[in-house]
């Protein structure tokens, strides 16, 4: 048995993939595709990432790097909680 932390599951970076990377990066081994979509868009202003909204409302993450980093996943499962509540069934209380 090792004391070593398991992390692993955390990052995955598929550079074989035809859009990698997806966004501008200036270091491509640090860049994480576990969210290749990121689950928190639908937090809109709640999802700690670095959007604008364009004229149309529409909410756009193109310079956003939070779910591509080394600390997406933590980032993500810290937002869980809202998500969750985003997607519960409101007419069941």
């Amino acid at each position: 048995m090792t004391d070593k932390k398991i992390e692993n599951y955390k990052f995955f970076s598929h550079t074989e993939c035809e859009f990698f990377p997806c966004h501008n990066t200036g270091n491509e081994e640090s860049f994480n595709c576990l969210f290749c979509y990121c689950p928190l868009y639908a937090l809109g202003k709640e999802c700690g990432g670095n959007f604008s909204y364009t004229e149309n409302g529409i909410k756009d993450c193109s310079n956003c790097m939070v779910p591509h980093s080394k600390g997406a996943y933590d980032h993500v499962m810290s937002k869980m909680g809202l998500l969750m509540e985003l997607a519960k069934d409101k007419g069941k209380e």
